[in-house]
């Protein structure tokens, strides 16, 4: 059972940031620094991705592990109360990841995704990275 007030709850749900998050803000400065130049949110994609590379025709999600379910991740825990309420909106994320993923292909982008999790190692994060668009670099 939820020990906080509806209102409460409602409050605290309305401070989970669906941009602009830490996470994002931790990649897209690696990405900077790396010397990658990119744009946010472009409205011309199907889809609403964190970071945009055209140059690499790529589009790069910074995912919660929790909301995307991370497969093997602590952080993608399944809270104990609303279980249905949970694996419904699970479920319609997830299945939402793929749809998207689908058709960036489909029209010639790649989805790239950091999860969160991996933040926690920079310089994991930052081989990952340069290892991807130096392998796109060769494609475009």
């Amino acid at each position: 059972m939820d020990n906080l007030t509806r209102q409460r709850r409602s409050w605290n749900m309305s401070r989970i940031r669906s941009s602009n998050t830490k996470p994002e803000l931790i990649v897209r400065s690696l990405l900077h620094r790396m010397g990658y130049r990119f744009r946010l949110r472009s409205k011309d994609l199907p889809a609403k991705p964190d970071v945009v590379l055209a140059k690499y025709r790529t589009a790069l999600f910074v995912h919660g592990c929790f909301w995307h379910r991370h497969a093997g991740c602590k952080f993608a825990y399944t809270p104990k109360s609303r279980l249905e309420f949970w694996e419904t909106k699970f479920n319609a994320n997830m299945a939402r990841d793929k749809k998207v993923e689908k058709v960036l292909l489909e029209i010639g982008w790649d989805p790239f995704v950091i999860w969160e999790c991996e933040l926690a190692d920079l310089e994991s994060v930052r081989e990952k990275i340069d290892a991807y668009f130096k392998s796109r670099a060769r494609k475009v």
